[in-house]
């Protein structure tokens, strides 16, 4: 039997940004190679995204260690792990 969720009506429920925009977030981010201000970055986006979205979506990246937000912008500093993949891509399957 499926279960039941009831929600108050004055409870607000917080709007979670989709995968393809925290993605887009992060390429923006990724491609950039310095420093980006928040305004630089909405720009730079390829679509526009609610100010309350990029500033989740922001805080999500810095706490996965993705980035880092100081006073005078944002910086990607997440490397991928290239010699890993490498040795993954090349490893046998048990």
């Amino acid at each position: 039997m499926p279960q039941t969720i009831h929600v108050k009506s004055k409870e607000k429920l917080a709007h979670s940004p989709t995968l393809n925009t925290i993605l887009m977030v992060e390429d923006a981010l990724k491609n950039s190679g310095d420093l980006m201000t928040l305004a630089e970055l909405k720009n730079g986006l390829p679509k526009k995204v609610m100010h309350q979205t990029l500033l989740r979506i922001l805080d999500y990246l810095q706490f996965s260690g993705k980035i880092i937000i100081g006073t005078k912008g944002i910086l990607w500093v997440f490397e991928e792990r290239s010699e890993l993949n490498k040795l993954i891509r090349r490893g046998t399957e048990i």
